[in-house]
């Protein structure tokens, strides 16, 4: 395993470069796309008025599968045919932001895998959907050490996870440019630089990566010096390179993700403590 660059990269931009450069592994023009898939998914939870339209984009790179959830006009679905089969590094530089986040994060965990690099692996018993979202979303947020009263800014709004930071005693700020209000009809902020200047502490999905706002996150929380929790299942490997770069703690979850299997899940959590990262 190669150890993680002295200068480590502040920005995705900065990454990708590194990455094509092969300063954090193996050249990308070494590898090949060998599988990709395109999938359309919606999840609506007993007794919510909410659906989720989720669509995902799958890369296959030697044996890791790397993810990028993404809106339905960012990436058509002739997206899977035309990936596998592709050198890898002609996919890190595709236009297409979530084709470049998917082969991102499929290179880093072929690389970077989170079994051998996380602090620990949860394992998320046998379940219904929201018997496993409810496990999983209590669990970021005891990663995310909410503190009774604390604001806990949410950008990428999902119900049971701000049921969990209620029942840490925080009080969710929530935010995302898909839903108007949540499930208890409190109103959604648009604007994260709204929330991210009145929280104590802040909680993104890996979606932020898909639709270019994780950079801007990341800068934030540095400047104002506080928290910044990531649950991903887009781009798990790709923010696990931030650990200690303004990311204290992350909840990886790659794929097969929990929505799509009933049987047991694994996550995997870093934080920013960790010994030598």
């Amino acid at each position: 395993m190669r150890p993680p660059l002295t200068d480590s990269p502040h920005t995705i931009a900065e990454l990708l470069e590194a990455v094509l450069e092969g300063k954090l592994g193996p050249k990308p023009e070494t590898l090949t796309v060998t599988g990709s898939s395109y999938i359309y998914q919606t999840t609506q939870f007993p007794a919510s008025i909410t659906k989720y339209h989720n669509y995902y984009l799958l890369v296959r790179v030697e044996a890791a599968f790397g993810a990028c959830s993404h809106t339905s006009e960012q990436v058509e679905m002739e997206a899977a045919a035309q990936l596998s089969g592709m050198p890898l590094h002609i996919a890190l530089q595709d236009k297409r932001l979530p084709v470049q986040i998917a082969a991102l994060d499929a290179y880093l965990g072929s690389v970077y895998p989170h079994e051998a690099l996380s602090d620990r692996i949860t394992r998320i018993p046998a379940g219904t959907p929201i018997q496993k979202a409810k496990l999983r979303d209590a669990l970021i947020a005891d990663m995310a050490n909410i503190q009774p009263s604390q604001k806990v800014a949410l950008i990428g709004v999902v119900n049971p996870l701000i049921e969990a930071i209620r029942a840490h005693g925080g009080i969710c700020l929530p935010c995302d440019l898909q839903l108007a209000e949540t499930q208890w009809g409190d109103i959604v902020e648009k604007d994260m630089d709204n929330v991210l200047n009145d929280a104590d502490s802040v909680i993104c999905t890996g979606m932020t990566l898909s639709n270019g706002t994780f950079d801007h996150i990341l800068e934030r929380v540095r400047a104002r010096q506080i928290p910044l929790t990531v649950y991903a299942q887009t781009g798990s490997a790709v923010i696990a390179q931030f650990i200690n770069q303004g990311v204290t703690a992350l909840v990886a979850e790659p794929f097969p993700f929990t929505q799509f299997s009933a049987g047991e899940s694994l996550l995997y959590g870093y934080t920013s403590e960790k010994e030598g990262r």
